[in-house]
């Protein structure tokens, strides 16, 4: 009989052990189950971006389609200068996502020409000079080639700027 309480004391302890274990592999399991949520959830949103910049650069260029440019006649403008005269010859290629965008661009070309020749001659010598300068040089020349023609019209579709020459003097 002394031997038969030990074992009812041992037991009590056995389905302790039994018990923590239980709640360890259920945390664990749990873990596991938050992290995997959590994995799927970011693989769902930064995925979800990823295939949306995709969509918009297939748009913007199509890679089994050539891209189609607008050649302008050279822009021969004096600039804006401390030290004396100054003069830009600028030769800009537009690119554009089709032959119909060509056409309205050409039907409308005094009025684009006129934008860029304003937006030209009013630049300084010193700020266009630097690789920087010509890029925000491009952005400015974009924003302006993208404005509707008509007072309600759309905007149009410029994918590029593009300068095949530039000579200040």
């Amino acid at each position: 009989m002394s031997k038969a309480p030990p074992k009812k004391e041992n037991a009590p302890d056995a389905a302790g052990g039994g018990s923590k274990k239980k709640k360890l592999i259920i945390i664990i399991v749990l873990a596991v189950v938050l992290l995997a949520v959590a994995g799927g959830g970011a693989f769902f949103f930064l995925g979800k971006k990823k295939s949306g910049d995709k969509k918009e650069t297939q748009k913007a260029e199509d890679p089994g389609k050539p891209p189609i440019f607008m050649s302008m006649d050279a822009f021969t403008v004096n600039l804006q200068s401390d030290a004396g005269d100054k003069y830009l010859q600028a030769t800009i290629s537009l690119q554009v996502p089709d032959e119909e965008q060509i056409a309205i661009m050409k039907t409308n070309m005094p009025q684009l020409r006129s934008r860029l020749l304003l937006l030209l001659s009013g630049k300084n010598a010193a700020e266009i000079m630097t690789t920087e300068g010509k890029e925000q040089l491009t952005d400015e020349i974009t924003e302006q080639a993208k404005l509707s023609f008509a007072p309600d019209g759309p905007p149009q579709k410029i994918l590029g700027v593009f300068f095949t020459s530039f000579v200040i003097q």
